[in-house]
């Protein structure tokens, strides 16, 4: 901590331990101020460099998320550093089952409009295609899924609604996604919305790609929650048909990357992520039905007017 001119002299330093990250997280008191510092290695260097430059650019579009304070390498070292300020608060997930269905919903429609937000940027113009590039990674997944010995009961009949939809991602938006928006990335504290963390997964395309994290992840903490996020994004109109069969193209092709993704990375927790699998196909009776069927069940929950 002594490197960083900015840190000398800190009151408190504790490390944070949660996360999926490589990241090195530590939490940092001076002065009446607490920061967030994040330590990585050298080779993510350019990753991190635009990571920091997006968390910057969030900043024009007044996103509740960490400010960007400085950036840097630590000598005679291979880590590099990004120091923002921290957010306050208690991570969505473990808070949320906490409040009334309302407050849940509350909280949810802040986050949709935080998302909508982060959507006004448009990818730089060297960016691929959305579909180029999403199909792309598509095929290699599938290629390494229908090789694998952890294919899922039933799975023709998501692999062919997949088949059957893939065109729909021709000429779709490329904007900004934060990648892992969901309630494990959002902090809330005394019942609103208090940021977005975690930019690290950052990349560019369909913004409706985005909501998939809901279905696989946010909806198991609280419906509530995910059908305000939905209304909030969409300025409390119901979303279309295209926006559900798009929604459930990435929700199935999730599924077959998930599978890899979990093989490759933490292979003790298949079963987990087998059984979080089958209840999104569950959700959506094997993509039968675009709509999931929490959505349809407990739209009783909305809080009102926006």
């Amino acid at each position: 901590m002594n490197e960083i001119s900015l840190l000398q002299g800190s009151n408190r330093i504790s490390k944070i331990n949660k996360g999926y990250s490589y990241d090195q997280k530590f939490i940092v008191e001076k002065d009446n101020q607490t920061y967030l510092l994040r330590s990585f290695a050298l080779n993510e260097l350019s990753a991190k460099q635009a990571e920091f430059a997006a968390i910057r650019q969030m900043q024009n579009y007044d996103v509740l998320c960490s400010k960007p304070i400085e950036m840097g390498t630590l000598p005679n070292s291979n880590i590099g550093y990004m120091l923002l300020t921290y957010i306050d608060g208690d991570e969505a997930t473990d808070i949320l089952p906490a409040y009334s269905p309302s407050i849940q919903q509350a909280i949810g429609l802040e986050a949709g409009r935080e998302l909508a937000k982060m959507h006004k940027l448009l990818a730089p113009a060297a960016i691929a295609p959305w579909h180029e590039r999403k199909l792309a990674k598509h095929k290699r997944y599938i290629e390494q899924y229908l090789n694998g010995d952890a294919r899922l009961k039933g799975d023709t009949a998501f692999l062919a609604f997949i088949d059957r939809h893939l065109h729909l991602m021709e000429g779709r938006p490329n904007v900004f996604q934060h990648d892992d928006f969901h309630v494990g990335n959002l902090i809330v504290k005394n019942g609103k919305l208090a940021g977005v963390i975690d930019f690290n997964r950052l990349d560019w395309g369909d913004p409706v790609h985005e909501f998939l994290k809901a279905g696989m992840f946010s909806s198991e903490v609280s419906i509530p929650f995910t059908i305000g996020q939905i209304k909030g994004y969409h300025v409390g109109q119901e979303p279309d048909e295209q926006f559900w069969t798009l929604y459930s193209l990435y929700l199935a092709m999730t599924i077959v990357s998930s599978i890899v993704w979990i093989l490759q990375v933490r292979p003790s927790e298949l079963g987990i992520m087998t059984q979080k699998l089958e209840r999104v196909l569950e959700d959506h009776d094997h993509f039968n039905n675009i709509i999931p069927r929490w959505y349809l069940e407990e739209r009783s929950y909305e809080t009102g007017s926006l």
